[in-house]
């Protein structure tokens, strides 16, 4: 439920704060015309995501504000969009709007910032504003599909469309996706073959440009290295090489070693461990003696196939190391071109299958959207004689959408029309009848539409009683209180009829101090304060005793 609305330098009020109560009931604002009764119902849309503009700001401030404050249920779907933007949840929550003096706005939901687009989709789950020149709520076609479903108890059938539609919308991409890769792979096919069999036959292998380059390098220098080795070789194996120097002087000094205790031990292991690495270096030159004068790929050998694997990688514009890749890349395409044909006829099959699921999911739906649309219209019509609209009649018309249309909603388009006299085409409703013909137009279909789980948090009606008086007030009062039921319903009207029905009453007058004029909204207790206002409405300037008594009897009626 709407508990408070804090208003701050808007239009014609400075400082207001409102408290709303019961949770459910119907809440009446009244007042003389003009007084600024709406002004409170654009300060609950502002706060909710309306339209802001800087004529809403009160003359001379700097900047005007509405807070307003819901209590709401465990399971109110506005947690779930709170939860998908990560706004933490609170006891309540606040909606703030903050309207500069140059239209510029700022908009808070529990004290986060937010986008204007994300309070107005809050809004819409909290509060239904219908005024006689508001498009929100039921005049806004977008919700016609959405209020038929619900009102049908289609929404398995819904859920079912949407997931054949989505199946069939993945289908349909892989399809498109794997004809274009294939139709491309044979636009390109001689050039991809031809780049293979090039690849292929050259077998490039990673790493080999390094390796081919320092074996180059290795045999341009081969007899210089060579020479290199052998000299090396002398020196550490010939007559008086270091190993036969160190295996000298290794024999010496181990026989005199224990004449000396451990004075020379230290000496002799340091030349074992010389002797040792002297061989390690025999051996390694020995090794390198047999790879350089031993058979293997010559220079002229090598070179063709360094410069061989160079002049492919500038051909393909690419690094030598990343031919291996690209010989990967012309199989895996030729793969595609070669399995083209088998892979696409699978597709289209698997996209032939999800479309007739598509279909078959939306054909149900579209059945279930006929019956609902019948007994819809009937259920309206029945609400309408009682609103002095015995001559108007609703149509819920389902209009097939052409293929390239249908989407996760169905096959169809739905449009709630009216026509509100014999003989008249129907059209949609905002084009169809007069602003009072049409606020009890939209009461009527609130009424039947009240059992379908859409109820908002809040119903507002600016004036729904525009032009109507008596018997006909009298049921628009009777339809609004059966709303105020189960929900909270706020009304701003002329007509006694409902003012008597309400179970919070508010006066709203406007007074001129000074130079300034002012708004200022008084609840009204059950009593005598009530009875003075109703009657008020029922004898215009002067309220005279009969009005009063009148009121009361009004009053009694209606509880």
């Amino acid at each position: 439920m709407l508990l408070s609305l804090a208003i701050r330098d808007i239009v014609l009020i400075e400082t207001l704060d409102l408290e709303f109560g019961p949770a459910d009931g119907l809440g009446v604002l009244t007042g003389e015309t003009g007084a600024g009764k709406s002004i409170l119902l654009d300060s609950l849309g502002l706060a909710s995501g309306g339209r802001a503009e800087r004529g809403l700001v009160r003359e001379g401030a700097r900047q005007g504000s509405v807070v307003a404050l819901f209590d709401l249920p465990a399971g109110h779907p506005v947690f779930d969009l709170l939860d998908a933007q990560d706004i933490a949840r609170d006891d309540v929550l606040v909606l703030r709007r903050v309207v500069g003096a140059d239209g510029r706005s700022r908009a808070y939901v529990n004290d986060q910032p937010v986008g204007t687009g994300l309070l107005r989709r809050i809004g819409d789950l909290l509060v239904d504003i219908h005024g006689q020149h508001d498009a929100r709520g039921l005049l806004d076609p977008a919700m016609h599909r959405e209020l038929l479903d619900l009102y049908g108890g289609l929404e398995s059938e819904v859920l079912a469309v949407r997931a054949a539609h989505a199946g069939w919308r993945s289908a349909a991409d892989a399809l498109v996706r794997l004809e274009g890769e294939v139709g491309q792979a044979q636009r390109e096919e001689l050039y991809w073959r031809q780049m293979h069999q090039e690849l292929a036959d050259l077998a490039p292998q990673g790493g080999e440009e390094v390796e081919l380059a320092d074996a180059r390098a290795r045999l341009m220098n081969r007899e210089k290295l060579v020479e290199a080795v052998q000299e090396s070789l002398e020196a550490l194996q010939g007559g008086q090489g270091a190993s036969g120097k160190l295996a000298g002087i290794e024999r010496r000094l181990g026989r005199v070693e224990e004449m000396a205790a451990d004075l020379l031990s230290p000496a002799r292991e340091a030349t074992e461990r010389a002797l040792v690495e002297c061989q390690e270096a025999v051996d390694a030159l020995e090794r390198a003696a047999r790879e350089l004068v031993g058979p293997g790929r010559d220079l002229e050998q090598i070179e063709e196939r360094l410069f061989a694997l160079r002049a492919a990688a500038r051909k393909y514009r690419i690094d030598v190391d990343g031919l291996p890749g690209l010989l990967a890349e012309t199989s895996d395409r030729l793969s595609v071109l070669d399995a083209g044909a088998e892979r696409t006829e699978a597709a289209a099959a698997a996209e032939r299958a999800a479309r007739a699921s598509f279909e078959e999911a939306a054909r149900v739906l579209s059945s279930g959207r006929m019956a609902a649309a019948a007994d819809l219209s009937r259920a309206v019509v029945g609400e309408l004689p009682p609103l002095k609209l015995e001559r108007a009649r609703i149509e819920v018309a389902l209009e097939p959408l052409p293929e390239d249309e249908w989407g996760p909603d169905g096959a169809e388009r739905v449009r709630l029309m009216a026509a509100m006299n014999p003989g008249q085409t129907p059209a949609s409703l905002a084009k169809v009848a007069s602003g009072g013909e049409l606020s009890r137009l939209m009461l009527a279909l609130k009424v039947v539409l009240a059992g379908t789980g859409n109820a908002t948090t809040i119903m507002v009606f600016d004036e729904i009683d525009a032009g109507v008086g008596g018997a006909t007030a009298d049921a628009v009062g009777e339809r609004l209180a059966r709303l105020a039921a189960d929900r909270q319903v706020l009304v701003v009207t002329h007509a006694p009829q409902i003012a008597a029905r309400a179970d919070q009453h508010w006066r709203v007058s406007k007074a001129v101090e000074g130079e300034r004029t002012r708004v200022t909204v008084e609840p009204l207790d059950d009593g005598a304060e009530r009875r003075e206002e109703v009657a008020r409405m029922l004898a215009g300037a002067e309220v005279t005793a009969e009005a009063r008594a009148a009121a009361d009897s009004l009053i009694r009626r209606s509880a």
